[in-house]
């Protein structure tokens, strides 16, 4: 890559462009005017990723990976109390078990990346790198799982997964290798599988919610959406106003028997009868934090809510000829300890070879939700000027309330980030009931709510009569929370009688 160049995808859904590497702290482009360009910049500027050479890889810098390993801590946490314990499997795939499962492997076959060569000799049997694991675990479910005792069997593993056929690599949305997390369960009952694969989708809806202040939507994916090879899939989805695309958040499948079938996975019951296991496999990944950064951060870069933030609040000295520079220091360092004592993420920015307005502009850019000033009046008077990142709100509070009052402050920019983003959501919401209100909600990048009769044939025609430059629309999902279905209702695109309300969009 050249070093006054440098290719980024558009995050918008268009092709590449070379656009010029710049080097001033500001961004080049508006969030409003080019989405794919600035989501770009921002993910670089705020150290967030480093591209690769290898087009589709990207560099996870320290400030993802903060992200990353707070909610990592919270699901890990959470699936303990569940009794599901972490395992790690292998990379690496065989043919044999890959084909298998034929609806599971036609799903995956585009993406699914081949280890061909060892050296100069071409391998005998190529091996696959996973592009999901439901084919490299399963075949030691049927070992482990004899009799009901062994039941259930709830695994989960952190790892990295890698799909490598697709146009439009975009940081974290789409790339070619990604981190997640993947459950994988087995239970004696279709009851128990069911209660755990809400358990779970409620989880994904709390890191979206509770800690990136992202609104989602909780719902079941179609048959025509639902994770290949399996029984049902529910799915959070997240919408993105500026680009009007939902985007699949997290996934927790129902797989049914399916896989127990073809890995024979099964169990001697109670009553001394052969049975099959059911079964759910449930995952999250890097994408989450892409999603964050496209609802939350503006012209200014990247914005972090508060719970997920590396640094949530910088102390940042003014500088004044005539002031005790070193008091002011010394008060700076007093704020940090007294804040991180407080179990607060804090950081100085203490560098005399920037401006305080560089600094201002450094951290807004990074994301870090409070920003707390000390200059000699701040010092005189006892107290700091904080300033929040989320409406650039500025208030001064005296040295002895901080603790109590950076608390409340941090609370008040997690709830704002929400409560905004649900708004500029809720604002693109379009109950429509024809196909001709369809089609203008759909030009105008609407999250659209309509009456279905879900028929999958009427769901390809609808992706077949929508079919554009910037993709076709298709169902997002069927939200758990339904609204009333009148009766009479008609399907909007078939004219025959709904069965239900479903979410439809352009997605990512």
């Amino acid at each position: 890559m050249g070093k006054n160049e440098e290719k980024k995808a558009d995050a918008g859904g268009g092709k590449k462009k070379v656009v010029k590497k710049e080097t001033g702290l500001g961004l080049t482009y508006k969030k409003d005017e080019n989405f794919g360009e600035w989501y770009s910049e921002v993910v670089v500027n705020a150290e967030m990723i480093e591209y690769y050479d290898i087009s589709g890889c990207y560099i996870l810098r320290p400030w993802t990976m903060a992200i990353w390993e707070i909610m990592q801590s919270f699901f890990d946490a959470e699936i303990k109390k569940m009794k599901i314990k972490n395992c790690y499997f292998p990379l690496f795939v065989s043919p044999g078990v890959l084909q298998k499962e034929k609806d599971h492997i036609e799903g995956f076959a585009p993406e699914v990346a081949w280890v061909t060569k060892s050296g100069e000799s071409d391998l005998e049997v190529p091996i696959a790198i996973r592009p999901t694991s439901e084919t490299v675990m399963y075949p030691y479910y049927s070992k482990w799982v004899r009799g009901h005792r062994d039941l259930p069997l709830k695994l989960n593993q952190w790892c990295n997964v890698v799909r490598w056929e697709f146009s439009n690599p975009t940081p974290f949305i789409r790339s070619r290798e990604f981190l997640w997390q993947e459950g994988h369960t087995a239970f004696a009952t279709q009851a128990e599988a069911d209660t755990e694969v809400l358990q779970i989708l409620e989880l994904y809806r709390q890191i979206y919610e509770d800690y990136l202040a992202v609104p989602i939507i909780k719902g079941k994916k179609s048959e025509l959406e639902k994770f290949a090879g399996g029984y049902y899939t529910t799915s959070v989805e997240a919408f993105i106003p500026n680009t009007g695309r939902g985007i699949q958040g997290a996934t927790s499948h129902c797989l049914g028997q399916n896989f127990a079938k073809m890995f024979d996975i099964t169990f001697e019951n109670e009553k001394g009868g052969k049975a099959m296991v059911w079964q759910n496999s449930w995952a999250y990944s890097t994408r989450t934090i892409g999603v964050m950064v496209m609802v939350h951060g503006d012209d200014k870069g990247l914005v972090l809510p508060p719970k997920v933030a590396a640094v949530q609040v910088v102390v940042i000295p003014i500088p004044s000829k005539k002031a005790d520079m070193q008091a002011i220091y010394d008060a700076c360092d007093s704020t940090v300890v007294t804040l991180s004592e407080a179990g607060f993420r804090v950081e100085a920015d203490l560098r005399d070879n920037y401006s305080p307005g560089w600094k201002y502009s450094n951290w807004e850019m990074k994301g870090v939700p409070v920003r707390i000033e000390i200059g000699p009046l701040d010092l005189e008077k006892n107290q700091v000027r904080v300033v929040r990142r989320d409406n650039s709100d500025k208030v001064d509070i005296p040295r002895a309330d901080l603790v109590d009052q950076i608390g409340k402050i941090l609370d008040k920019v997690q709830q704002n980030l929400f409560d905004v983003a649900k708004q500029k959501r809720d604002e693109c919401i379009k109950v429509v009931k024809t196909w001709d209100e369809f089609a203008e909600a759909l030009g105008q990048k609407k999250l659209i709510l309509a009456p279905w009769c879900d028929e999958e044939e009427v769901e390809k025609d609808v992706k077949a009569r929508t079919k554009g430059e910037i993709g076709a629309a298709k169902t997002l999902c069927t939200p758990f929370d339904q609204p009333e279905l009148e009766e009479g209702t008609l399907c909007f695109a078939s004219g025959k009688p709904a069965k239900k309300w479903s979410y439809w969009g352009r997605s990512y």
